[in-house]
């Protein structure tokens, strides 16, 4: 459910172990983001597809940090995270509706990788799945 309110961010800080963003909004609400969480959910189309049918279910991201964190005009963000994923431009919307849907969210996630047989742990080096 995308929000039409306009809420701006007033800080956007990372986590000294860039696993956790922080976003403070000039409407007073505060989210503190978990990486792995806005890896799974990134806007990016290799993520979310170019339909609802396309969008992939991302497995395997529990030890992921962001790196970087890039200014898009005056209304996003461009994540970079270490698994080199960087597509993703996060409006200040969608980084809105992440924090107020966080729970929903992270569950209908946590279930998709439950019916699919995936896991949120990281796949051995060397091996595939």
């Amino acid at each position: 459910m995308a929000t039409t309110e306009q809420a701006w961010p007033t800080e956007l800080r990372l986590q000294k172990d860039r696993r956790v963003l922080h976003v403070r909004f000039d409407n007073g609400e505060t989210y503190a983001l978990d990486a792995e969480y806005l890896r799974v959910r990134s806007p990016s189309a290799e993520v979310q597809g170019h339909s609802p049918d396309e969008r992939k279910i991302v497995a395997g991201k529990r030890d992921v940090a962001i790196l970087e964190i890039h200014p898009v005009g005056n209304y996003a963000v461009r994540l970079v995270f270490d698994d080199l994923h960087s597509t993703g431009i996060f409006s200040w919307s969608y980084l809105l509706e992440l924090g107020r849907n966080h729970a929903r969210s992270w569950q209908e996630y946590l279930d998709e990788l439950s019916g699919k047989g995936l896991s949120r742990e990281p796949s051995t080096p060397g091996r595939r799945g």
